[in-house]
């Protein structure tokens, strides 16, 4: 993955920091880790007010992920997180039902 795509950790750190410390709690050390350095790929396309996803892979919408594909379901204080993660790399953030996320690399957010 190329630069082009900002760090998520840059667009939203709170989301990065909330990321690490439940991936920790659920034994998940080397996807804490991997968490921040995750790329925004791109937000999700769906439309629905609930949805705030970030795609952080290269992957076609819709197309499914294959073998070494594996869901990590976390457990925030508020609304939804699960991961799609691909041979250990997270490839997809499910951020459902949550407050709306400020982007923090534009000014004014």
């Amino acid at each position: 993955m190329d630069d082009a795509h900002p760090l998520v950790r840059e667009v939203y750190p709170d989301l990065v920091d909330e990321l690490v410390r439940l991936l920790e709690a659920a034994g998940e050390r080397w996807l804490a880790v991997a968490a921040r350095d995750l790329r925004l790929v791109a937000a999700c396309e769906c439309g629905d007010g609930y949805c705030q996803s970030l795609r952080t892979s290269e992957h076609p919408p819709g197309a499914p992920y294959g073998p070494g594909h594996r869901n990590v379901v976390l457990a925030p204080g508020e609304g939804d997180l699960i991961l799609d993660v691909v041979d250990e790399e997270i490839v997809y953030v499910e951020i459902l039902d949550r407050p709306a996320m400020p982007r923090r690399d534009r000014p004014g957010s």
